[in-house]
């Protein structure tokens, strides 16, 4: 095996993994969305490996998995960090300041859009929108959705996160 394959081989746990949640779904093959919502849940993402493995176990080719996979925004081909900052992009979050704040966030967890902090904690996450426009411009940590902010606010919001002081903020 080369070094390439070996990179995006499945380790024995995340085989299990898809074994077990491929066992408890019966007709893999019918149910490929849930099995890899439920395998992305546990592993995190979908590491090529997993897709084979998931495409063995449901008798599809790995082509159709990564098609699948790549198609619904849903599924994550790479590493996520252990908190998801979504930045709502939409429309009336982009006339109250978005663009600043997402480029607030950004600054503070010193990441791009798009991209993971390097320690694994923060990802930052654009997304088309939230769905609190009244709260415009917002932004949602986790499960944690925080609106009406400034730059600052923002800032002082993730970098308080992770020592779970937000206080005063939460929408």
């Amino acid at each position: 095996m080369t070094s390439t394959a070996a990179a995006g081989a499945a380790t024995p746990e995340q085989i299990s993994i898809v074994d077990r949640v491929a066992d408890g779904l019966g007709d893999a093959r019918g149910a490929l969305i849930p099995l890899l919502q439920q395998v992305q849940a546990e592993v995190g993402y979908l590491p090529p490996g997993v897709m084979e493995r998931i495409a063995e176990r449901a008798g599809v080719t790995p082509a159709r998995v990564f098609g699948v996979a790549t198609f619904y925004s849903q599924f994550r081909l790479e590493p996520v960090g252990r908190h998801i900052v979504r930045v709502c992009q939409g429309t009336a979050c982009h006339v109250q300041g978005a663009v600043a704040v997402t480029e607030a966030v950004c600054d503070e967890l010193g990441v791009e859009e798009g991209g993971t902090t390097e320690d694994g904690e923060y990802t930052v996450e654009p997304v088309a929108c939230l769905g609190c426009c009244s709260l415009a411009p917002v932004i949602m940590i986790d499960e944690d959705t925080f609106g009406r902010l400034t730059p600052d606010e923002a800032r002082r919001i993730v970098s308080d996160y992770g020592a779970g002081s937000t206080d005063g903020a939460k929408a």
